[in-house]
């Protein structure tokens, strides 16, 4: 499988230690396999690092859009990451991408509400690697650096994902679900 990681630098050795805890699939190096989405979203001058991940022998837990990846984010953005897995894939919660204020995992919102939102927009894949068995796994294979900024399909597909939000917002807060903005 063949990975993109954009960032700040060249990574040759990723550390599944460094970063976020409560990311969307909890502590891990996240990469994704959609090579036209990292290259769409890098900012300025960032680095595309690629690499190839040999799954043999790995435990990978796939997610879809549905109730569970919901409830595995949220848990996970609480700090609470339930899964043991080498690996964990499925899709982005584009409200990660797309700035939203952090409404669906606030408390602002019922648990059905957040997911409905959080099923607008595009979907994006993101790969999580979660073990040191795992990392030995994804080989480096070369790095590119950026030089451009945003195109206009990534800001036309920002501003369709924020009308399209607004919308579904508005919707759910004229149904009277728990918690005022």
């Amino acid at each position: 499988m063949i990975l993109y990681h954009t960032g700040s630098r060249e990574i040759v050795s990723p550390d599944i230690h460094y970063g976020r805890r409560n990311a969307d699939f909890g502590w891990g190096f996240y990469l994704t396999p959609d090579r036209d989405f990292t290259y769409r979203w890098a900012q300025e001058n960032a680095i595309v690092n690629v690499y190839e991940l040999d799954e043999t022998g790995l435990d990978i837990h796939r997610f879809s859009r549905d109730d569970s990846w919901f409830q595995y984010i949220f848990n996970n953005r609480k700090g609470k990451d339930t899964l043991a897995a080498d690996v964990i894939t499925g899709p982005v919660a584009n409200d990660t991408i797309f700035d939203t204020l952090g409404i669906m995992s606030s408390g602002y919102l019922n648990p059905e509400d957040a997911l409905k939102l959080l099923m607008i927009g595009p979907e994006y894949t993101q790969i999580a690697v979660k073990t040191e068995k795992a990392a030995k796994q994804l080989c480096f294979i070369r790095s590119e650096r950026i030089e451009r900024i945003g195109s206009e399909q990534m800001r036309k597909e920002q501003d369709d994902y924020q009308q399209m939000f607004a919308e579904e917002l508005a919707l759910i807060m004229g149904t009277g679900s728990q918690g005022t903005l």
